[in-house]
């Protein structure tokens, strides 16, 4: 399955790309204690190093194929609740690739090689869509406390925007996170709902939505907005309690979706180790390689299908 390289030399170029790797992270991750040199002194430009230019382009390239959805790769990652910056991810990604490029070639399958490095940027989206999901399926959880919350500071005496400064500081995460952004753009002049709306849009959330709405008629109209936000607790109570129950009827369907794309890699990866030499043909024939260009198409248009199937709208 190496081919001509030496075992021994797999393991060191394998061992040297993954030493690139971690330092690469060292190297790029920010000191949280330091100041970024153009605040502490502004007529002193920073240096910029090639890599750093490199990974500046390739991010202004991502964003440009972004620029259609209105997402910047800066607030994918923001939303993602990710840390790292888009030139880190860039950097990361680059060296991923390569690291995926040269155990392909080491495998002896240039096959292996381009369908590796496919599937590692594949795999850093995917990565980060999981994330998003995640963060954004807590927010929704959370919304029935957190205007459980608003109303309780209201019926205290503070102000909307005062119990929104409150929920940043007391909430959980991400709600917190949210609200202190909210509370931030309030106090640069932009307008309550549009602020909201915002919020709303950027964590897909059409129950925070009925909030900013609820907040926005209440501010024209009058009235007791703590009320108003009792009954659209309720409202999201009800329907939290029916989408749980969708997910748990639907968990069964979820879950036989995941073993049946999962379970060619199991058997892939189970093979290479029992008997490596045993699917070489597979990766090194042009027969092998339109049959798993064919598996690969029907692999997709299955996940897919389990996706659709068990994926309820209500």
């Amino acid at each position: 399955m190496f081919g001509q390289t030496p075992p021994v030399l797999a393991v060191a170029t394998l061992a040297m790309g993954l030493a690139f790797v971690i330092f690469m992270v060292l190297w790029l991750r920010p000191n949280a204690n330091e100041i970024p040199l153009h605040r502490r002194r502004p007529a002193q430009q920073e240096r910029r190093t090639a890599l750093a230019g490199v990974a500046d382009a390739a991010t202004r390239g991502v964003d440009r194929l972004l620029a259609s959805r209105n997402l910047t790769l800066a607030d994918r990652l923001d939303i993602a609740g990710l840390t790292v910056t888009p030139a880190q991810l860039v950097i990361l990604a680059i060296c991923a690739v390569l690291v995926a490029v040269a155990l392909g070639v080491l495998l002896g399958s240039p096959l292996l090689a381009v369908l590796l490095a496919v599937l590692v940027p594949l795999a850093i989206v995917a990565v980060v869509s999981v994330k998003t999901s995640r963060r954004r399926t807590a927010f929704a959880l959370q919304l029935d406390e957190t205007a459980q919350m608003l109303a309780g500071s209201l019926r205290s005496g503070y102000s909307f925007t005062q119990a929104m400064s409150m929920v940043g500081r007391e909430a959980a995460t991400p709600t917190a996170e949210e609200f202190a952004r909210m509370t931030n753009e309030l106090r640069v002049g932009r307008p309550l709902g549009e602020t909201m709306e915002r919020t709303a849009t950027r964590m897909q959330s059409e129950d925070f939505s009925w909030i900013a709405q609820a907040v926005a008629i209440n501010r024209e109209v009058g009235g007791n907005l703590a009320d108003v936000l009792d009954g659209v607790s309720h409202t999201i109570r009800e329907r939290a309690q029916l989408r749980r129950q969708v997910a748990a009827l639907s968990a069964e369907g979820r879950l036989s979706a995941i073993v049946l794309i999962g379970l060619p890699f199991v058997i892939i990866a189970l093979l290479l180790f029992v008997n490596p030499t045993y699917l070489s043909t597979l990766f090194t024939h042009p027969v092998g390689w339109a049959m798993i260009a064919a598996a690969i198409v029907l692999l997709a248009v299955g996940a897919l299908w389990l996706h659709r199937t068990v994926q309820i709208k209500f």
